[in-house]
């Protein structure tokens, strides 16, 4: 569910003989690794559990909680490619550390914050440091280790992965409540400052550069930008309306940022992302599903935390515990995907998830009960965990090995878009509800949410390929 990091986002670092598969203290440098990754995972569904008493203490008001769970999405997502660049040009052990670091820094900032403004900036700095640590982190899993080896390497790091959900609710649950929130991003300094220590002293010097030495900042500031200014419209319009003054002329300059960016990516000697392979229908379904499935995940947790802690009363362990089966039916839903994708085919499989899940929130929605609201939000993360697989075996298994890098860096970067923009949208929709009362908001979000799980599903049943073809090298 929350992998981040598809094989391969970046290029292997080139490296010398005595860095790779020789190297005797590799395992131990994929676990160091890993658990730098799951930090960046455990700060989604953390910051979820415990965004309800954050706003209480900082004052928060609905725009700014939205944006502490959008700042670090957007920035992650908008320059994880931009990072993988950053690690075959200036070094993967270089930017490793340089994005612990400033993950590290950023934690222990929004820990201190005083305001909701400090917090956000700090935020904004973990998705940074995110961007440039998880690329090139894998790229260092991808470069130590070979044959059947990288394999059980790869399937370490992918189980982290799809753990981190469970972890990340019942940890964020326990540490809010015994400690607060602030140790909710407290807990993320020790760790750091260890890891930073342990791979300054463990890992192998003398990597080569590989690549062309050409970073195109301009194209990821240009598309994070535009971006982040369709969020703040969307967030906005839940209070001021789509077509107030402010709004429109917000939705123009987004417009206008993205087309600058197209354009960028003509013109760029070496442009961030592939337009050509974005185009290609197989590429195109699967950002539309990973799009899709990550912005229904995050409806679940932005609305289930707030409902459960803000109108229920409950506490954050209490809420975290009641978010366990949410996790583990994505989990299950994933395991069952990648069973049956060969036998039903894509289409009829990311139909069937995106139906799963919009049933699942229309129970919720219609019946909104603490008991009921547990069961549906479960049905449809199970429906999520097979969109998860259905998106990620139609993008890349319908590309030449030598494009896998660049259509799973483009993957991924959708899938932290689709985790901001969904937030914003279900922010804006549940207004009332989150300005506290009534429950209204509450279900008026879940229904939308299933009705655009169920269009979603028609578009999917029509451009999802039917399996993944052997693409020409």
């Amino acid at each position: 569910m929350y992998d981040y990091c598809l094989e391969s986002t970046v290029s292997m670092p080139d490296t010398d003989p005595s860095s790779t598969t020789s190297q005797p203290r590799r395992w131990v440098l994929l676990w160091l690794l890993a658990v730098a990754q799951l930090m960046l995972i455990l700060d989604i569904t953390i910051v979820a559990i415990a965004l309800p008493l954050m706003g209480d203490e900082l004052g928060l008001t609905r725009g700014p909680l939205t944006w502490i769970i959008s700042a670090y999405t957007l920035t992650f997502g908008g320059l994880m490619l931009l990072g993988g660049r950053l690690a075959d040009t200036v070094g993967a052990r270089t930017i490793v550390l340089a994005g612990l670091a400033i993950f590290t820094v950023s934690s222990l900032t929004i820990g201190l914050a005083p305001d909701g403004a400090l917090a956000i900036a700090g935020r904004v700095g973990q998705g940074l440091g995110a961007a440039l640590l998880s690329p090139s982190a894998l790229s260092w899993v991808v470069a130590l280790f070979d044959g059947k080896e990288r394999a059980k390497a790869l399937g370490i790091w992918s189980a982290l992965g799809g753990g981190g959900a469970a972890i990340g609710v019942l940890l964020g649950g326990i540490v809010t409540a015994i400690a607060g929130w602030r140790w909710a991003f407290f807990l993320n300094v020790p760790i750091g400052i260890a890891l930073f220590v342990t791979l300054v002293v463990l890992l192998p010097r003398g990597v080569r550069t590989a690549g062309s030495r050409s970073i195109d900042l301009f194209g990821g500031l240009l598309v994070t930008a535009a971006t982040g200014t369709l969020i703040w419209v969307i967030i906005n319009a839940g209070e001021a309306g789509l077509w107030q003054r402010a709004n429109a002329i917000a939705l123009v300059i987004a417009i206008a940022l993205y087309i600058a960016f197209v354009v960028r990516q003509r013109t760029a000697r070496t442009p961030l992302m592939d337009l050509g392979l974005m185009t290609r229908r197989p590429v195109a379904a699967g950002i539309f599903l990973i799009f899709t499935a990550t912005a229904l995940m995050i409806t679940v947790f932005f609305l289930g935390s707030f409902y459960f802690q803000q109108h229920m009363g409950y506490g954050p362990l209490i809420t975290g515990l009641l978010f366990l089966p949410v996790a583990a039916a994505t989990m299950i839903g994933a395991t069952l995907a990648g069973n049956l994708a060969a036998r039903i085919g894509l289409p009829t499989l990311a139909a069937t998830g995106l139906i799963v899940a919009a049933v699942g929130l229309a129970v919720a929605g219609l019946w909104l009960t603490p008991v009921v609201a547990t069961i549906g939000i479960a049905v449809a993360a199970a429906g999520t965990g097979v969109l998860f697989v259905a998106a990620s075996a139609s993008a890349l298994g319908n590309v030449a090995p030598h494009e896998a890098g660049i259509a799973s860096g483009i993957v991924s970067t959708f899938h932290e878009f689709g985790a901001s923009v969904g937030a914003a949208v279900m922010s804006s929709v549940a207004a009332v509800s989150l300005a506290g009362g009534t429950t209204d908001g509450f279900t008026a979000a879940l229904i939308v949410a299933s009705i655009a799980a169920v269009v979603a599903a028609g578009v999917a049943a029509m451009i999802t390929p039917r399996a993944p073809k052997n693409a020409a090298a």
